[in-house]
Order: C-alpha cells, then sequence, then structure tokens
C-alpha cells in the first residue's frame, strides 16, 4: 500500500516562510521592537510579545544541535527512507528547527557541525533539509 508523504499545510501566518522555501530561500521573521528572531511563524513576538513582525531572509546556515538515527522508517509513508538523520539544527540567528540532514555519513554526524540549507522538492511543496558545510 502507498502511503503519500504528509506535507506542510501553510496558514496565513506560516505562509510567507513556505514561499521562500519555494524561492530557495529562509525566511524569518523577526520582532521590529525587541530585534528578537522568531520560529515557528507567529503572530505575536515570542520574546516581548509585539504583533510588529517582519519577515526577513536569512543565510540558512547553522549548526547540528542535536540529531538522531532512525535506522527503521519513522512511519510508514517514510518505508525506503533509512536510516534518515533527524536534526535539531540552531541557525546563526538563534532559532532552532527540526529537519532532516542529507549529503552526510552517518560516521561524520556530530553535534556542532557546521550545515547550510538544502532546498528539497516533495511533490507541490519545498521543505527545507540541511547538509554539511
Amino acid at each position: 500500500m502507498d502511503h503519500p508523504k504528509p506535507l506542510p499545510q501553510p496558514t496565513p501566518t506560516s505562509q510567507p516562510f513556505w514561499d521562500g522555501l519555494t524561492e530557495e530561500r529562509v525566511m524569518l521573521q523577526r520582532c521590529n521592537d525587541c530585534s528578537h528572531w522568531v520560529f515557528y511563524p507567529r503572530t505575536h513576538c515570542s520574546a516581548c510579545l509585539s504583533p510588529n513582525l517582519t519577515w526577513t531572509q536569512v543565510s540558512g546556515k547553522g549548526r547540528i544541535y542535536t540529531y538522531t538515527i532512525a535506522h527503521r522508517p519513522t512511519a510508514p509513508q517514510f518505508e525506503g527512507d533509512s536510516p534518515q538523520f533527524i536534526a535539531v539544527v540552531e541557525l546563526a540567528e538563534g532559532v532552532r528547527l527540526n529537519s532532516i540532514i542529507v549529503d552526510a555519513d552517518a560516521g561524520a554526524l556530530e553535534v556542532g557541525m557546521a550545515v547550510q540549507p538544502v532546498f528539497h522538492k516533495e511533490g507541490d511543496a519545498t521543505l527545507l533539509y540541511f547538509k554539511p558545510t
């Protein structure tokens, strides 16, 4: 039985993030009042609660904060994708996001490893993956 992979369902708040990925740009929100970087997309700053947020393009470069290697599919939709390198990446701006590491060897992965964005097309969506720099 074929299981389609889950794809993002953008909301009005998150749409600029997904649109940026489609254009191969990493977009984050930044608070105009306290300069705090915000991720996941929100309507108010997570530091000062200001609604005064601006979408800003960033490099997408960061470091592996933590990771795990899934040797078995994490869900039926990922059958055949093993091993899967699942990571929390901390971007240079300080926000952390969950992602997949590609173009890497399991033995070479390490916490603190520098990574750069990879724009992975999946159906009609573009997902943000990372690879070692």
